[in-house]
């Protein structure tokens, strides 16, 4: 028996084939929070004056930031 050879039969179908673009994973659709009112970590920039304002009373500043923002979304009039 003849062994085949190592080379492709058709170097055009080897020279498309390696350099075929490759298929990136479609990023998935975030979802909302299944349960309301549920926090989720996320990473802001602050400001350093505003940063030592919320955390020159201790532990709970980040309790303390959120609960200004919510009085703050809580008092913003509906469009």
């Amino acid at each position: 028996m003849a062994t085949p050879p190592r080379r492709p039969t058709n170097p055009m179908a080897a020279a498309e084939a390696a350099f075929k673009p490759v298929k990136k994973p479609a990023v998935p659709i975030r979802e909302a929070a299944a349960a309301p009112n549920v926090r989720e970590l996320v990473s802001i920039r602050i400001d350093r004056a505003v940063l030592d304002y919320f955390q020159e009373d201790g532990p709970g500043w980040q309790d303390r930031i959120n609960d200004a923002l919510k009085q703050i979304v809580a008092g913003k009039p509906q469009v």
